[in-house]
């Protein structure tokens, strides 16, 4: 026994059971960046590639999520999809998808952009709703496998407002078939009359495991410390 250390039985174990989980949640973290840091790398790589044709298969598309495609069709305008969205500077607006249908008849939905909410009658923005054949490049996008988050609402096609990206809801909405599983968000080159605006894919991913795995390791070294402290001060039974 160390000198002027007095260990009893339950702060022993209370303090050696919250060590415990201090550190598991700091290995845990850690193991988490390096799956972030791997994220990040692959997303990266694959924005920085150069564009191609967009994939023609579920399988193909997994992937090539964040590759630059370019595709051309005729946006069918009538047949808009708004999703709630907000500006960078938190204006309230929505997102534009308009189907795209390519020369074989196969319907791709591209995410034209923002648009604030006073938009969102077409005739306010007619410049920006191309007739003819039209040329898009963008980035693929896969949409989500169900609900994203739990607050959400649920989507309302009856009302033409949307929450999150659900393609095939959307394709029966506007009565669609021959629907890509994948959709694409446009890049920022400027629409006529300005609207809608692209370049809305949120690229950054937040990586804050470092901070958390260092707090978890700092919280487990401090209960070691109260614990040796605290058995150093009291005294035997």
């Amino acid at each position: 026994m160390i000198a002027g250390f007095h260990p009893r039985f339950w702060p022993t174990v209370i303090s050696i059971a919250i060590v415990l989980i201090c550190l598991c949640l700091a290995i845990w973290q850690i193991e988490r960046l390096h799956w972030k840091e791997g994220l990040i790398a692959a997303r990266a790589a694959a924005v920085s590639a150069p564009p191609i044709a967009p994939p023609q298969n579920a399988d193909a598309a997994r992937g090539m999520e964040f590759r630059h495609v370019t595709d051309e069709g005729v946006f069918l305008n009538d047949k808009e999809i708004f999703l709630g969205a907000s500006s960078e500077a938190g204006t309230i607006g929505y997102h534009v998808l308009t189907p795209l249908r390519e020369a074989s008849g196969h319907i791709v939905f591209v995410n034209r952009g923002y648009i604030p909410a006073e938009l969102k009658d077409p005739a306010r923005r007619a410049a920006g709703e191309p007739e003819g054949s039209a040329k898009v490049t963008g980035l693929l996008r896969l949409p989500p496998n169900g609900r994203p988050n739990w607050f959400l609402p649920d989507n309302r096609p009856d009302l033409n407002y949307w929450f999150w990206v659900d393609l095939p809801a959307m394709a029966k909405a506007d009565g669609l078939t021959d629907v890509a599983p994948f959709y694409i968000e446009a890049d920022a080159t400027p629409n006529p009359g300005g609207w809608p605006k692209g370049g809305v894919t949120r690229l950054a991913l937040p990586n804050d495991h470092l901070q958390y795995a260092i707090t978890w390791f700092g919280l487990a070294i401090a209960m070691a410390v109260v614990y040796v402290v605290y058995s150093r001060q009291t005294k035997p039974a």
